[in-house]
């Protein structure tokens, strides 16, 4: 599995723990391992312009999604052998999640938590586009968003254990260390044993991001869109998630 971080943004962050995080979501949704998947970090007027031009709306966003192949999640109790990704033993791209940092530390310090935090949420949401996921619609909105909050609490679980085991504690930039989402239904921001830095990760729900309840996504410019693109001889989707 090759993932690719590239940081243009000018902003700082922990592109270990993102590359971390995409194969860790791959990995639990049974994505093939040979595929190629693009991280890409950008500044608000690099944003704007991809923005304006595969979304026709001005401004800039927090997450676009660019999807290459056809690849859909499995059946549940399928493998990697049977969900499409590869053919003749060749790699095939995945696609691109686009990401605003800016954007994102705008979004972070509105729902109380760091940047570093809003970027990883983004990503994995911008990564559930790419297999196909969506969220206009109630049920949806609830799979995604369910789904969503399942793979950052287990990614997170699995680094705080390997973090303990070698006696050390990851952390972001900031180097504050992981820090629990709290119960995102309310708003409300539950933390875990602050003294060790290691911090709990309550569960999460998602509200509405308009109104100033964390959600992941769903914000002032509205749910995320699809538009098309052309990448050589290869048809592609775009998807985002509209900016706060």
């Amino acid at each position: 599995m090759s993932i690719e971080i590239a940081n243009e943004s000018g902003v700082e962050a922990d592109e270990a723990a993102l590359s971390s995080l995409a194969r860790h979501v791959l990995d639990q949704m049974r994505i093939h391992p040979l595929v190629e998947l693009s991280v890409l970090l950008v500044d608000e007027p690099a944003m704007s312009e991809l923005h304006l031009h595969y979304m026709g709306e001005p401004g800039s966003t927090d997450v676009l999604s660019f999807p290459m192949d056809e690849l859909r999640p499995p059946q549940p109790g399928g493998t990697h052998a049977e969900h499409s990704g590869e053919q003749d033993g060749i790699p095939e791209l995945l696609g691109d999640v686009v990401i605003c940092p800016q954007v994102a530390a705008e979004q972070a310090r509105k729902a109380g938590h760091n940047a570093q935090e809003e970027m990883e949420l983004l990503e994995v949401h911008g990564l559930l586009h790419l297999l196909g996921y969506d969220h206009a619609e109630p049920d949806e909105h609830a799979t995604m968003f369910g789904l969503q909050d399942r793979l950052l609490a287990s990614w997170r679980s699995e680094r705080e254990l390997s973090g303990a085991a070698d006696g050390t504690v990851s952390g972001g930039p900031d180097g504050t260390g992981d820090q629990g989402t709290g119960d995102r239904e309310t708003g409300d921001r539950e933390t875990g044993d602050q003294e060790t830095g290691d911090q709990g990760t309550g569960d999460r729900e998602t509200g509405d991001r308009e109104t100033g309840d964390q959600e992941t996504g769903d914000q002032g410019t509205g749910d995320r869109e699809t538009g098309d693109r052309e990448t050589g001889d290869r048809e592609t989707g775009v998807s985002e998630e509209g900016a706060g």
